[in-house]
């Protein structure tokens, strides 16, 4: 799998909107229980069972997105010992939550830190793009609708499931998907692991092209979510909204511009060779 680093395609603003999601997602990341003080997100039990009664409030459960209710036991974020050990105490909801807003909170929780710089650098990298040709307004409005396909559609193939949905990824993957139908020819400049990171300048269309096929196959082996598994299945389902939204854009968006002479993120020097060609090249 290949890792993005940065795009060649320059914007005619700044992308507040995109900067704006970034930052939230890092506060809300920061002050979620049992986060912020590990790399991984392992924690004790009584930040374990802070963390799954927070969960269990502000993210997306695809049994209550289906039939719209609340379960009749929920977490408490206590522990207490039983009769077989120390575990998390559970009691009938002391709080009101709505299925359907609960899409647009769990967009905004990550499961480690893995999780959150990931989706953060996709968003960071393609988003700035996609807020530029739609508008801020509209960028917002999309963002939102990729999420909740993502969501609403996961929840449809796993409507028994009682694990949190949780993450940007849904989201983002729209705006993979709008890239990719806008600016399919936009240079990227990626890291390929090959017994080193090796930089290369691929096509957009090669690099996301690759992501979502990684997703479609993982989906049907692993379109679950659960603790230390991805919903692959919302990442293709958001992806395929931000393509169908962004197409009827695709005619009246300029391609981006080829930067002359760019050899390994610098400019060539006078005389060296460069390989590529402007418009067609890799």
């Amino acid at each position: 799998m290949v890792i993005p680093v940065h795009d060649v395609n320059p914007t005619r603003r700044t992308p507040w909107v995109t900067y704006a999601l970034i930052v939230a997602n890092i506060v809300v990341f920061l002050r979620t229980p049992g986060m912020a003080g590990s790399v991984t997100g392992e924690s004790g039990l009584a930040q374990l069972c802070r963390l799954e009664a927070f969960l269990d409030q502000w993210a997306a459960v695809p049994r209550e997105l289906i039939h719209d209710r609340l379960p009749g036991l929920v977490p408490t974020g206590r522990v207490a010992v039983g009769p077989s050990g120390p575990g998390c105490v559970v009691a009938p909801p002391g709080y009101d939550k709505s299925p359907p807003l609960s899409v647009l909170t769990s967009a905004f929780l990550h499961g480690s830190w893995l999780h959150l710089l990931g989706n953060m650098l996709f968003l960071w990298i393609f988003g700035d793009n996609i807020e530029d040709r739609l508008g801020r307004v509209r960028y917002v409005l999309f963002y939102g609708v990729c999420g909740y396909v993502a969501a609403y559609g996961f929840a449809l193939a796993n409507a028994d499931s009682t694990a949190p949905l949780i993450g940007a990824s849904g989201a983002v993957a729209g705006v993979l998907g709008a890239y990719l139908v806008l600016f399919p020819t936009a240079r990227v400049w990626v890291l390929v692991p090959f017994l080193v990171f090796l930089p290369l300048r691929l096509p957009a269309w090669s690099v996301l092209g690759l992501w979502f096929g990684l997703q479609a196959v993982f989906s049907y082996g692993a379109a679950v979510s659960q603790a230390g598994t991805v919903a692959y299945l919302a990442h293709v389902l958001g992806f395929a909204a931000g393509m169908l939204l962004a197409w009827p854009l695709r005619r009246g968006t300029a391609p981006p511009p080829e930067p002359p002479g760019l050899l390994w993120g610098r400019q060539a020097r006078p005389g060296e060779p460069w390989q590529g060609r402007p418009r067609r090249g890799w």
